[in-house]
């Protein structure tokens, strides 16, 4: 049996009703944009943050200390760990809350106190004077170097290296501008103020370090140089729930684990329109069977087989699902688009999951118009001629 034919005749009686085809298609085109939009919005996000912690390096850890009450992690700590084997350099870091004031201009903005080593351990990028130097930490001198949108709240597109700021009410005088960062995993650089490590512990009344970012000397040496600060870590605070050791590539994979079942998660949920979209094709092709029984009759009367009849109504629940697959491709592409206009971020359409969502609309065309497709085929001619 020809197939043209076939297909040309379930075009044509789907544009004899366009709107009762639509209808019928909106499920499938839902169900398509649906998973299409969501995963890929949801891959292209998981390809952002581990591109955001790739940027710091493979050979680069990190020290959280989870209980400060249980000891004070200090500056002298912190060197210990530089001696440990394969570690190259380390930065600690003291954190905290600050008012900076600026003219009448004033907000409160996070302190991070730390050493020159930070620049180079997470990438950091200057773009206007420098960072903070080792010679800054040593005098306790008042250096400041500040983020891009702390800048920008400050000193309104002003240049504020040479100027001075306040701090909690002491004169600062700023150093440098960075590059702006964007945010990673809910939190920014740009909104931040660097001062020395020293000069932390008098601005914020303490001298417990928050954590300490650790760079191996290679990425080969990663899992070693772990052992060795947990080690030196556990002399110091004598309890391992007290702080933790990480490293990048645990936490781009524990990222990427959380990411993958988000992606899975929104595309099931987005499936089942596909399935909603199946059940009105079958519906509407019951009703096709209904209004075109003597239709059916006739074709058999004239010498039409059972195959025949089932071939075409299956060829029509399948060119409808394919219409909406389509549609739901371009609507899916469109909803991408939208949203990477408004996010102000890049999403990349995936062939793959445009693929398989097209491919799962055929699916369900097949599956749910062989049962109203059968019905057909199984038409008495006598009686289907007798239908009114």
């Amino acid at each position: 049996m020809k197939l043209l034919p076939s297909f040309k005749l379930a075009w044509r009686n789907i544009q004899t009703s366009k709107l009762r085809s639509f209808l019928t298609m909106l499920g499938i085109i839902i169900g398509v944009a649906s998973v299409i939009a969501l995963v890929s919005i949801g891959q292209s996000s998981s390809q952002s943050v581990n591109a955001s912690i790739n940027s710091l390096g493979t050979n680069v850890l990190s020290v959280s200390v989870l209980n400060s009450d249980s000891s004070d992690f200090t500056a002298d700590d912190v060197n210990g760990l530089q001696k440990v084997n394969g570690v190259k350099r380390v930065a600690p870091v003291i954190s905290g809350r600050i008012t900076a004031k600026n003219g009448t201009t004033s907000s409160t903005i996070s302190v991070v106190g730390t050493t020159a080593s930070y620049q180079k351990i997470k990438n950091i990028k200057v773009a206007n004077g420098r960072f903070l130097a080792d010679i800054d930490n040593k005098l306790r001198l008042k250096t400041v170097v500040l983020g891009s949108s702390a800048a920008s709240t400050l000193f309104s597109g002003e240049n504020p290296v040479g100027q001075t700021v306040q701090l909690n009410g002491t004169s600062y005088k700023v150093v440098g501008v960075l590059q702006s960062s964007g945010s990673s995993m809910g939190s920014s650089g740009d909104d931040t103020i660097f001062v020395p490590l020293r000069t932390a512990e008098q601005l914020t009344g303490s001298n417990a370090i928050s954590s300490v970012y650790v760079q191996a000397q290679s990425a080969d040496q990663v899992s070693f140089v772990e052992r060795q600060l947990n080690y030196a870590l556990l002399s110091v605070f004598h309890d391992t729930d007290d702080y933790s050791v990480s490293n990048s590539q645990d936490v781009m994979d524990a990222m990427s684990d959380v990411q993958n079942t988000m992606s899975l998660l929104l595309g099931s949920i987005a499936s089942i329109s596909l399935l909603v979209g199946g059940i009105g094709i079958m519906n509407i092709m019951f009703v096709s069977v209904s209004e075109r029984t003597k239709e059916i009759g006739i074709r058999k009367a004239i010498g039409a087989k059972r195959k025949d009849i089932l071939v075409q109504f299956l060829i029509e629940a399948v060119v409808l699902s394919a219409l909406g697959g389509l549609i739901g491709v371009g609507a899916g592409f469109a909803a991408i688009k939208i949203y990477a206009l408004f996010a102000s971020t890049s999403v990349t359409l995936s062939l793959s999951v445009t693929a398989l969502s097209f491919g799962f609309s055929l699916i369900v065309g097949v599956v749910f118009g062989v049962f109203p497709a059968n019905k057909a085929s199984k038409l008495n001619p006598i009686q289907a001629l007798r239908y009114e």
